[in-house]
Parts: C-alpha cells; structure tokens; sequence
C-alpha cells in the first residue's frame, strides 16, 4: 500500500477569514469554499494543501511544520504581507532554519528548510 499525501484539516471560527489570511498574508495560491455561508474551504501553494472547518473538527492552536525552498526569502514576504510572526528564521538543532507564524485561530506554522549543522 503507497500512501500518497496528508492534508491537515484546521478548526476555523470563520472559514473566510481562514482562506483570506493564508492567500493575503502567507502567499498561497488558489482557495476554495464549500456552503453558504462558508463552512469548510481549502488553500493550496505547490503540494501543500490545508483545509478549514468551522465543524467541530480539530482546536485551535494546532501546530504544523511546513518546508520551503528559502525561509529567509519567504520571511521577507510574509513580513511585508503583515503576518503575524513569532519568531524571525533561526537555525535549530534539528538541523532545520526555521520561523513561527500565528494565524487567526491561534494555530501555529512552523515555515523553514534544512540546514546543515556540522
């Protein structure tokens, strides 16, 4: 059996503002919204994929790690987008460069890229 991909499925108070924040302020690409008014929707940049229920599923302040190409450079555009960062991109010891975003319901972003630590 291949398991071919994850998509993690965040607790929203409000669908729309969800998609408007990942789109405006973390740069993803493309949303989609179900219901009327919006109950569940989605974003997508590349092969990340997150969706937004308002539904009882999932809490607020679920963290998640996603890896980009260059954090520093994706910093530099979310900072200028108005995100709301916790942390600027730093080199860990579990060999990842990374950087904390918060989003509107109190989840958590951990954007970064690997880094060589020798």
């Amino acid at each position: 059996m291949k398991f071919e991909k994850a998509v993690p499925i965040l607790y929203s108070t409000d669908v729309v503002r969800s998609l408007n924040y990942y789109v405006e302020k973390l740069g993803f690409e493309e949303k989609w919204e179900w219901g009327s008014p919006p109950d569940f929707g989605g974003v997508v940049k590349g092969e990340v994929q997150i969706f937004f229920c308002e539904k009882n599923q999932g809490s607020p302040g679920t963290w998640l790690s996603i890896f980009v190409d260059n954090v520093d450079e994706f910093y530099e555009d979310v900072k200028a987008r108005g995100a709301k960062i916790l942390s600027v991109p730093d080199d860990k010891p579990w060999y990842v460069r990374e950087m904390l975003v918060e989003d509107p319901d109190g989840h958590i972003i951990r954007f970064g890229h690997g880094i060589d630590c020798d």
